[in-house]
């Protein structure tokens, strides 16, 4: 901030009885206003045409008369220093000299030199409600969502490239849709078969318990615990009469006219040799190597 010089021109009257001459015109001076200029005794009329400063604003001397103020070798009638901008007087007030010469009061000043908000495009003044991100300033109000378009105050948000999204926006437009519920999820969640799920709509269709992190199987295009697709689901093996559930051991199963085996439950009845991948006889209820089927 640059602070005005000014300062009244000095004015002197002559009582001298002696030859007492302008510097330029040779009028004398005796009983009249004159001006000391560099030593230079110059009568009023002189002065404003060879000697007055020109004024900074309105191109014109600052005459004998005028209240001259002066900065930085710039000179102004008094009612010339103004704001560029609003024009309020300053020849009593602080302001600001620009680079490209304007005189500004400080709050023009501040407006012009200021960091401009992102939103808006005017300036952020000092000491206002405002948000900084990314090294970029917005005022409170313009930081806004870029879908909603309400502002984020306080809230959490999230950027997509240059679009700043409040947290609700964000998930509703870019977040994976849960395959059951169809609404965002927003953290955690898992995948089966290429489909977002959350944890808590991933569960088992018979007991509703959840699945993740636990063994379960798919039947039909639903999801099972292990336990309910035992007991509700598995078809029984026509060997041992249990559930024939595809885990742990036993996976491989053997299918004939609409019964079902574990295949190391695919044995003959009499002398037990498994029968998987080999010619079999069924009789009744059982299965028989061809040697021992000619035996019964």
């Amino acid at each position: 901030m640059a602070f005005r010089h000014s300062g009244h021109k000095s004015y002197l009257t002559s009582t001298m009885t002696d030859r007492f001459d302008c510097y330029y015109c040779r009028d004398n001076l005796h009983g009249k206003k004159y001006v000391k200029k560099e030593e230079k005794h110059v009568c009023t009329k002189c002065f404003n045409k060879l000697c007055a400063n020109t004024c900074a604003e309105c191109k014109r001397p600052v005459g004998a008369d005028s209240k001259e103020l002066h900065h930085k070798n710039r000179y102004w009638h008094e009612d010339c220093f103004r704001c560029a901008k609003c024009y309020k007087p300053l020849a009593s007030e602080s302001f600001n000299a620009r680079d490209d010469g304007k005189i500004m009061c400080g709050k023009c000043g501040s407006r012009e030199d200021g960091n401009r908000c992102q939103g808006c495009y005017k300036v952020v003044m000092p000491g206002s409600q405002n948000v900084e991100y990314k090294n970029k300033l917005w005022h409170e109000e313009c930081f806004t969502c870029f879908e909603c378009k309400q502002p984020i105050r306080t809230q959490s948000f999230l950027a997509k490239g240059d679009d700043i999204y409040c947290a609700p926006c964000h998930d509703k437009k870019f977040a994976k849709k849960c395959f059951h519920c169809k609404q965002a999820i927003t953290s955690g969640g898992i995948s089966y078969q290429d489909q977002p799920w959350h944890s808590e709509c991933f569960v088992c269709h018979t007991c509703r318990k959840t699945l993740a992190g636990a063994r379960f199987t798919s039947h039909e295009d639903k999801v099972y615990c292990v336990d309910c697709f035992k007991t509700d689901v598995a078809k029984k093996c026509h060997g041992c009469k249990n559930p024939i559930t595809g885990f742990g051991h036993g996976t491989n199963v053997v299918n004939y006219e609409g019964y079902s085996w574990h295949e190391y439950c695919f044995n003959c009845k009499k002398c037990c040799l498994t029968l998987a991948n080999k010619r079999f006889v069924i009789n009744g209820d059982h299965v028989f190597c061809p040697d021992c089927a000619k035996k019964v």
